[in-house]
């Protein structure tokens, strides 16, 4: 045989490591991820006296495949569409929480007498906290259905978005010492225009793939395909300049809106539990005690800078945004860490060489130190929200509590054409985004790829005649929405009912939009045309016009948006119900459970289980597979591997997660039944009670608890038992049953 590649042996080492570690972790009741850092670094280079990794770049690229996992997933339980539907709160409290924490960078930086590039590029380090760490903390705690973690894992996501445009602000300030406001302009540009692209383009294409090739997907092909997307994804953001992690969470956001995200879930979970231990694994492997010995000053005050930073400027930035006081420590808690922005920052400071060579190894060393933290910070989370409500007077809480509910609760105060106005604008604004973001697509496409083909083809005019053709019909599906919806809606004529000066600014808005769409029109034909522009723009006034009027492009464009909204609701529909994911004028929430394959509750019904008395909670949906039952009644039944909507606040669905944890059979136990069946061979004495009796007399199954599979004929060969033949005194029957129950049948049936 070869030699074994050293990745298989490193690989079989450190899961030996880290599963021996995690089981000495779970007994002492600790999270399992500050399992996997202490057996990284047992099995890490800097670690004497135990034997280390031959290929530390076999398993880093392990790790990022982690990574990737964990967004995957994260993104298929936590989407872009339910950020959306949480509007404006996690990107202020995504904002204010990075601002803070910039200018506590800078500061601590500042104290230690640091070049200006190091405190700046410490405070882009410190801004950003970890998504995947908090996601699998969320995870081992049990915290994952608690009503903050939404709110931290929207702020985790777009902090995650705004460290795009943080890293070009970094990068422009190292080069040029300031910032160009056009260069920033054209990052959250082009960042906003992969980001619709992208989801636009996934929502419309993917769910029609799975919905078609439904019938020939199995268990192990829906794996392979939904990995394989989202490697792809992964692919196509890199390509672009952004984070592999970006492309595979905005990946499990578009399959996230399918009909298989739960089965997609399930079937990932185990890759992701893999290499999620791998990714935490080699992180524990960066942990160098010279470096925490040489640099042990600034690790330890930039770790408690990041640890007492995010307690309480997150949490502030938390309360200010609206959350109630208990969620808004809970969440400043739970962002006690940096993670792997932090490292990609510190590497485009090396790599620009505008930071000091010590930077990065400390950041290394706060990162692991402050992820070991993260878990300890999030259990104080609730003493120290206690001991808050103590200190702070009784009126003040009140007030807290009652301006957050207001702010919860607020509707808008529009009516009239005022609401008719707003409902208009916001609704033609998105729509010309969206179709706006296809436009430039499908422009980019036909320049960059069947130009040059067509040219290479038909010769340089004749080549741009055919791709012009080509582009005017790619994009006449979404010039004629940005030109024409919605003016016909309830609100536009509302608006024109009111007056004439309402009726005037509508028309200047339909004016700006058939601008808009004669504009697109106009790029294309100049860019291909060598003619007078004057000509172009009577041409595009007149191909806009003919866009408008024609009744194909209308059906054409109609049936795509209905597509990509059947698409989007898809799960909502099939659910029958709106209900958000949070209720957020109440304390109340609804969260999904997973009801364990080695339950007790299997086969009870919902009566029987009275989880509304004793847990204080509501089931309102019950998910088996694709069948999904809302509202269901009392004498609904629970079995394994359910899932299991319920409606309650943190603590009913606390109790309710360690009442399902605790009602199982032990595998380890003697409760559940190991009696294996068996197959006999037996024949029927001459005084046995079978004997002139048909099967269908004889009750067999229940009088006997076995099952007669055949009767062996003359020949030895088996037929099936006729239920209208009676047995005979010599007949041989093969019976299927556990073991004391044929010894029983035995004993009775023979006289051998």
């Amino acid at each position: 045989m070869g030699e074994l590649p050293p990745l298989v042996s490193d690989l079989a080492y450190i899961l030996i490591v880290a599963g021996a570690v995690t089981i000495v972790f779970k007994r002492l009741r600790q999270p399992l991820v500050l399992g996997y850092i202490v057996a990284g670094f047992l099995a890490g280079p800097h670690m004497p006296y135990t034997p280390s990794v031959n290929d530390h770049t076999g398993i880093g690229d392990w790790s990022q495949i982690g990574v990737i996992f964990m967004m995957f997933s994260l993104g298929l339980e936590f989407s872009v569409k339910k950020i959306a539907r949480m509007g404006l709160k996690p990107i202020a409290s995504a904002l204010l929480i990075m601002a803070c924490m910039v200018s506590v960078g800078s500061a601590v930086g500042l104290a230690f007498g640091w070049g200006s590039m190091d405190r700046m590029f410490l405070g882009g380090m410190l801004a950003m906290s970890s998504t995947t760490i908090i996601y699998k903390v969320f995870g081992d705690l049990g915290l994952s259905n608690r009503k903050f973690a939404s709110s931290v894992l929207s702020v985790l996501v777009l902090e995650d978005i705004l460290g795009i445009l943080l890293m070009v602000i970094l990068s422009t300030m190292a080069v040029s010492n300031g910032v160009s406001g056009n260069q920033l302009l054209g990052c959250i540009l082009r960042l906003a225009f992969f980001l619709v692209l992208w989801f636009i383009v996934g929502v419309w294409l993917v769910p029609v793939f799975l919905r078609r090739a439904r019938r020939y997907i199995n268990a192990e092909t829906l794996v392979v395909v939904c990995v394989g997307l989202c490697f792809l994804m992964v692919v196509i953001a890199a390509g672009v300049g952004y984070s592999a992690a970006f492309g595979a969470f905005m990946m499990g956001s578009i399959l996230a809106e399918t009909l298989e995200a739960e089965r997609i879930d399930h079937a990932v979970t185990p890759l992701k539990d893999l290499f999620g231990a791998i990714f935490f694994v080699s992180v524990g492997m960066l942990v160098d005690p010279m470096v925490l010995l040489q640099y042990w000053l600034p690790i330890l005050v930039i770790s408690l800078a990041v640890v007492v930073g995010q307690m309480v400027f997150g949490s502030l930035s938390f309360l200010v945004t609206g959350n109630s006081l208990h969620d808004s420590i809970w969440g400043g808690f739970s962002l006690t860490q940096i993670g792997e922005f932090a490292f990609i920052i510190a590497a485009l400071g090396q790599s620009l060489h505008v930071t000091s060579p010590f930077l990065y190894p400390v950041v290394v060393a706060v990162s692991i130190l402050t992820t070991f933290i993260t878990p300890y910070a999030i259990r104080l989370a609730d003493p120290a929200c206690r001991l808050v409500q103590r200190l702070l007077p009784a009126d003040m809480t009140e007030r807290m509590a009652e301006r957050g509910r207001s702010m919860r609760e607020a509707i808008p105060t529009l009516s009239g054409v005022g609401a008719a106005w707003n409902g208009y604008l916001r609704a033609i604004l998105v729509q010309s985004g969206a179709y706006l973001t296809l436009c430039v697509a499908f422009i980019l496409f036909s320049f960059a790829t069947l130009l040059p083909l067509a040219r290479h083809l038909l010769t340089h005019w004749p080549g741009n005649i055919a791709c012009g053709l080509v582009t005017l019909l790619l994009v006449s599906p979404c010039v004629r929405p940005i030109v024409m919806r919605r003016s016909h809606s309830a609100f536009a004529q509302e608006i024109l009912g009111t007056g004439r000066m309402h009726a005037l600014c509508f028309r200047v808005v339909g004016l700006a939009r058939f601008a808009l769409g004669c504009a697109i029109i106009y790029y294309i034909l100049n860019f291909l045309s060598p003619f007078w522009w004057v000509w172009h723009i009577m041409a595009s006034v007149a191909i806009t016009l003919a866009i408008m009027s024609s009744r194909w492009v209308k059906w054409l464009s109609i049936k795509l948006e209905r597509t990509f909204m059947q698409n989007l609701r898809s799960r909502e529909q099939n659910s029958a119900t709106e209900y958000g994911r949070c209720l957020m004028g109440h304390d109340l929430h609804i969260a999904r459970v997973e009801v364990p394959h080695n339950t007790r509750w299997g086969g009870r019904t919902l009566a029987q289980l009275s989880l509304g008395s004793s847990e204080h909670i509501n089931v309102v949906a019950v998910i088996r597979g694709h069948l999904r039952i809302n509202i269901p009644s009392a004498n609904n039944c629970i079995y394994p591997g359910d899932i299991i909507e319920v409606a309650g606040d943190d603590t009913s669905i606390g109790h309710l997660q360690s009442r399902l944890s605790q009602e199982v059979y032990d595998p380890g136990g003697e409760d559940i039944p190991h009696n294996t069946l068996s197959l006999k061979r037996i024949k029927l004495g001459e005084e046995s009670t079978l004997c002139g009796h048909t099967l269908a007399e004889t009750n067999f199954r229940t009088r006997y608890s076995c099952m007669v599979i055949g009767r062996e004929m003359e020949n030895g060969e088996l037929a099936i038992v006729e239920p209208q033949r009676p047995f005979e005194a010599g007949d041989i029957l093969w019976v299927a049953g556990e073991d004391e129950y044929l010894r029983l049948l035995r004993t009775v049936m023979c006289n051998e």
